[in-house]
């Protein structure tokens, strides 16, 4: 095949990384699940955990066009992901600086991990560059950010970033989840290594749990010696659903953003609501820094509700929008970041981060906006 770049993103989404099915061709990757292969007289010896099989191998290759990287590693999830990622450039005594607002999965794993390990840390006070610059030591080898941020959607300057890294020989490492492929494309800004729960926006239908590194062939050859000792690698059932969910990732993607500034711009201007986190409203602090790197501003949002109107009594009146604890699935969900994916943190830890009791977080869906504003509505008045 011609190299991806010269296809439409569409394109590489359908036909990138596809195992031919050379014997009964077959129009969809046929599913190798062997977990045992040949070793003498063969190019390459593959084992599951080394992350090569037929269908492992072919699917990091259209994680890494769609990253416009030089090669890719999937994982069993998104932290085996960025845990590997981590410890494959940090050792005892080196330093990582990282972005104070990040999904408290990965908070959680620095503060509870990198001590036994006698990694350094520090957190920045915001998203700004100007809070990383004094964070830099000698010993430092990473920043590590995250750009929409978990939950409230803030914005980091990822070439700013880049350029601080390099001015100090560190790697940079991002969560993409939240933006995906789709919307952003943080090696083009000049950052190393691009993660993903590919739980989310690349399998798209709430059904299957994996992870995604995309970066250049060295530093994925790096990881790949710490992660087969990890040995969080992915099912071939796993991969082949995973491959079938990028096909349709574009679509996907494109149509949750539009509903998603729509249902941003309706709940920015509701009396029930105090407050929306957006990076495509023009009231975010950070619109215009979104609007030059982001290629759509994304299908997550957060919003604050009125003081009155109790939070999981709103969400328990929900009909059509799901209470439910991942995002980025066909259906919209709604969930609360103090009680899940920060629930780890104290409440001070959560205050300090803005992560009051009563934020909401919004996975907006491909359902009919006009749907989506009715069920809140009702929502909202079942609530009062």
């Amino acid at each position: 095949m011609k190299e991806s770049k010269k296809y439409g993103i569409n394109t590489i989404c359908v036909h990138t990384g596809e195992v031919k099915d050379e014997q009964f061709k077959g129009a969809v990757s046929p599913i190798y699940t062997a977990t045992s292969y040949a070793f003498d007289g063969v190019d390459v010896k593959r084992y599951p955990r080394y992350f090569n099989t037929p269908n492992q191998e072919m699917l990091c290759k259209k994680i890494a066009a769609l990253e416009n990287t030089e090669d890719g590693l999937i994982f069993g999830s998104g932290m085996a992901a960025i845990s590997a990622a981590l410890f494959a450039f940090l050792k005892t005594g080196d330093h990582v600086i990282i972005q104070q607002v990040i999904y408290g999965g990965t908070y959680n794993f620095i503060v509870q991990e990198f001590e036994k390990y006698g990694i350094e840390y520090s957190f920045t006070e915001s998203d700004a560059i100007k809070d990383f610059i004094p964070l830099v030591k000698k010993n430092t080898k990473v920043i590590y950010i995250e750009t929409p941020s978990n939950p409230l959607l803030g914005i980091t300057d990822m070439q700013a970033v880049a350029n601080l890294a390099k001015a100090n020989n560190c790697i940079t490492m991002i969560d993409n989840t939240f933006a995906s492929p789709i919307n952003q494309n943080p090696a083009d800004f000049g950052i190393d290594i691009v993660l993903h729960s590919a739980t989310k926006y690349m399998g798209g239908h709430s059904d299957i749990s994996a992870g995604a590194i995309a970066a250049t062939k060295e530093h994925i050859a790096q990881i790949w010696k710490t992660a087969i000792n990890f040995g969080g690698n992915l099912s071939d059932q796993t991969v082949w659903l995973l491959e079938r969910s990028l096909k349709t990732l574009n679509l996907r993607v494109k149509e949750q953003t539009k509903n998603a500034q729509e249902m941003a711009e309706y709940l920015e201007g509701s009396t029930n609501i105090d407050r929306v986190y957006y990076p495509g409203l023009k009231s975010h602090p950070n619109y215009e820094l979104a609007k030059k790197q982001m290629k759509g501003f994304g299908a997550m949002l957060s919003f604050e509700l009125k003081e009155g109107i109790n939070p999981m009594v709103f969400q328990n009146n929900l009909k059509l929008i799901k209470p439910s604890m991942s995002l980025a699935g066909l259906e919209s969900t709604m969930v609360s970041p103090a009680q899940t994916t920060h629930a780890l943190l104290t409440e001070e830890q959560r205050l300090k981060r803005g992560i009051r009791d009563g934020l909401i977080r919004f996975s907006v869906g491909i359902e009919e906006p006009k749907d989506l504003i009715s069920d809140i509505e009702q929502a909202i008045k079942a609530s009062l």
